[in-house]
């Protein structure tokens, strides 16, 4: 069945690795085959990336859209994924729900689950630092 994205005017969007933005008007377009696809508003750049678990969603992230470096993006993931469950080991089923995804090559998914990571990091910092 094919995927259904409906753009923005403007709107930008990665699909296979390409980034194509849309013009003026609302768009509609049909995938008809399995390639990676995130909207603008789901990619985190490195800049962003200023936080453990964020870093841990850019790894797989870049995991889901440049399959060709993905050796070095799953040694990364591990390096990145220790020292989160050292300092904070109540992230071990969020992260054992990634890394389940991750090594089933199910990225979009693991995404999804790191976006709950980073949910639950704010959380952890927000308790740790309550406002006065």
């Amino acid at each position: 069945m094919p995927l259904r994205l409906d753009l923005k005017p403007g709107e930008k969007v990665f699909i296979g690795g390409a980034v194509v933005e849309n013009g003026d008007a609302r768009c509609h377009l049909s995938i008809l085959n399995d390639v990676p696809i995130l909207r603008e508003k789901d990619i985190l750049t490195e800049d962003r990336a200023d936080t453990p678990c964020k870093r841990i969603y850019l790894v797989v992230q870049l995991m889901y859209m440049d399959g060709a470096n993905l050796p070095a993006y799953q040694q990364r993931y591990w390096e990145l994924v220790r020292p989160v469950l050292d300092a904070a080991p109540s992230t071990t089923p969020l992260i054992s729900t990634i890394s389940a995804q991750v090594a089933d090559g199910r990225y979009y998914q693991a995404m999804k689950a790191a976006r709950e990571l980073i949910a639950y990091e704010q959380e952890l910092i927000e308790h740790a630092n309550p406002t006065p």
